[in-house]
């Protein structure tokens, strides 16, 4: 584990998913609080033929056109969630659902194809399915780098916008606000953050980076600005410490390592949850019988005095 630190490779894949689990944190916020928990998987999923057709098209193994076919293909995939929803009685998980088949399904399709093709078996796509952490270079950590900055900062400027449209639409399009734009430009914001974590820990594991952070800090505060910052934190440590065991242990992949994390983060919060945790909970329903039972026993306490002496007088008359 002393490679962490020695080891330069090893650095590169420290920072790269300590930022992802940051970025995916921050707006995986907006994503859960707005009941789209369902979106990360689904762009994940669509993402799969936008990366087969760029690299079918340009016959190169690179990740900045993968992001572009990837970008492109969620896009699409928001589109055509959109506009089931809008013009069919099928609400937004169903929809999200149906896109989700059919585009991986295609992905799977372009994939086998591309396996059996001229362009041969070391293609080393099919490492997008669950991701591969430790083939992530420099260029890999600018560009997530450059995409945890561009994330950041669209949500702190859009703050109060993201905010309005989570909690009441209604009342952000009587304020004047164009809700459809917002809506839009947070997908495109998942989107983003999905395809860049996509190499790290997969497209069938990158939706739980997007969502397991978020769900997590809502165990801690009910501040939203708060919930935004630990969920990022979370992802960032999760990230951290992902890396950490697997660089002390042979054969154990970084990505799924970071999801656990995740996920063991998520159960810590569910107990020891100031407000909201199981722990907390029992521990208040203990003080409150505690206090139901002295309440009562001081108010009981002067009638039985009372009662004993009018028995008493009753006795010696």
């Amino acid at each position: 584990m002393l490679n962490l630190f020695t080891d330069p490779n090893l650095q590169w894949i420290l920072i790269g998913s300590m930022l992802l689990g940051l970025s995916t944190g921050v707006i995986g916020t907006f994503a859960y609080l707005r009941k789209q928990s369902l979106i990360g998987d689904t762009l994940a999923h669509a993402a799969l033929p936008g990366i087969c057709i760029a690299f079918m098209l340009t016959g190169v193994k690179s990740v900045g056109y993968f992001m572009i076919g990837a970008i492109v293909a969620g896009m699409i995939a928001t589109v055509g969630i959109s506009w089931i929803t809008r013009h069919s009685r099928i609400k937004q998980d169903a929809a999200m659902g149906i896109v989700l088949s059919v585009f991986f399904g295609l992905g799977i399709v372009l994939l086998t194809q591309i396996q059996h093709s001229s362009y041969g078996n070391q293609s080393g796509l099919d490492k997008f399915l669950f991701g591969q952490a430790a083939s992530m270079t420099a260029s890999d950590v600018y560009t997530m780098t450059g995409v945890a900055v561009l994330l950041i900062v669209a949500c702190a400027l859009l703050f109060k916008e993201f905010k309005l449209i989570s909690f009441d639409s209604g009342y952000a399009r009587g304020l004047g606000f164009s809700v459809t734009a917002l809506e839009q430009l947070l997908l495109w914001l998942v989107t983003v953050a999905v395809v860049v974590g996509i190499q790290a820990v997969g497209v069938v594991l990158v939706a739980a980076l997007l969502i397991t952070p978020a769900v997590s800090a809502r165990y801690w505060t009910d501040r939203l600005g708060v919930m935004t910052v630990l969920s990022g934190l979370f992802g960032a440590l999760s990230g951290a410490i992902g890396t950490w065991i697997s660089a002390g242990t042979d054969q154990l992949p970084t990505g799924p390592l970071s999801v656990l994390t995740a996920s063991a983060l998520f159960v810590a919060s569910v107990l020891f949850g100031p407000r909201r945790g199981i722990v907390a909970k029992i521990v208040r329903r203990y003080s409150a019988k505690k206090e139901w039972a002295a309440e009562n026993g001081a108010e009981s306490l002067p009638e039985s005095k009372t009662g004993s002496s009018v028995k008493d007088r009753e006795v010696s008359a």
